[in-house]
């Protein structure tokens, strides 16, 4: 139970994250750097990240097969999900993005569903739906979105950015029954790199340092520390102890988060819609993340048997 506590905490912080980081990414792209340098530059240092990190850790002995594995995770995990998302934003609002990230849970579970042989039950269908709504609802509710021609290309590749992260959260499970956390992301950020590197080499270069402000280096600190190798990590650590549809269903909560966040700071005010919206959303997560009454009566079973 403690791990499980600790592995929802964990979803939180990681979402706590990417909810803030929709505006503070915006804001240093195109005008400072590029989508794809900006892309580089996340993957350069979360990977020295996990390096160093990795030092301080026990050392674990991989697989050469599961090395080629988590090449095929860096794939959709980082290189897929972190160009398209950057690129997307690029062309498309904060809000629209939001939007369109509700997907993410239903693609989890549909590729779970295949992969995994995960059953889709009703209860899981009715906690996206609730959490979906309640994430919408709230959405809408704090701005409009503009899903105009202009915003087209962006909001098609912020989809393709929500189904190949979910590929990736049910792909990296079994590495993640297998090996640490920071043993698996050290792997998977350095092979992103090889791939992202060629495409993105070219728009790091183009970035004039000294024009930049203070502000916008430390939102450049932000994206590398917090969004890439914070979230990445935690996310990751969950992966551990809960199912992939559980951590993509807590993506509603960033809206709800980004809320709270602002409430705190005094920028906006608690109103009757955001509180029925976070009813909803957690609603959802729980009917998402809580065993069914089969497996729990079957762990029973194991424990006094001894089966596994």
């Amino acid at each position: 139970m403690s791990k499980i506590i600790k592995s929802h905490t964990a979803i939180v912080g990681a979402n706590l994250i990417y909810g803030v980081n929709y505006v503070i990414a915006k804001g240093i792209m195109p005008d400072y750097v590029k989508p794809f340098g900006l892309v580089l530059m996340r993957l350069i240092g979360a990977t020295l990240l996990f390096w160093m990190f990795s030092m301080f850790m026990p050392k674990e002995r991989v697989k050469r097969k599961d090395i080629w594995y988590m090449v095929l995770c860096a794939f959709f995990g980082v290189v897929l999900n972190q160009l398209l998302f950057l690129a997307g934003l690029n062309y498309t609002t904060p809000i629209d993005s939001s939007i369109i990230m509700t997907a993410n849970p239903i693609l989890v579970l549909v590729v779970a569903a295949i992969i995994l042989k995960e059953r889709i039950t009703s209860r899981k269908i009715l906690g996206i739906i609730f959490g979906a709504s309640g994430a919408l609802w709230l959405i809408l509710y704090s701005g409009k979105a503009d899903f105009t021609s202009e915003n087209f290309i962006g909001n098609i590749m912020i989809f393709l950015n929500a189904l190949s992260y979910g590929i990736y959260l049910v792909l990296i499970k079994p590495m993640m029954m297998k090996y640490k956390p920071v043993t698996v992301m050290k792997w998977v950020f350095l092979s992103g790199l090889f791939f992202v590197t060629p495409v993105s080499y070219g728009q790091v270069t183009e970035v004039v340092w000294t024009s930049i402000p203070m502000s916008i280096i430390l939102s450049i600190a932000f994206v590398i520390i917090a969004t890439t190798f914070l979230a990445y990590l935690l996310n990751i650590y969950a992966l551990q102890h809960v199912r992939p549809t559980t951590v993509s269903i807590y993506i509603y909560s960033q809206p709800v988060i980004a809320s709270v966040v602002a409430i705190i700071l005094g920028q906006d005010s608690i109103s009757a819609v955001k509180i029925m919206a976070t009813l909803l959303v957690f609603t959802g997560v729980y009917l998402v993340s809580i065993p069914s009454k089969f497996a729990y009566f079957k762990q029973i079973y194991f424990k006094i048997t001894g089966k596994l």
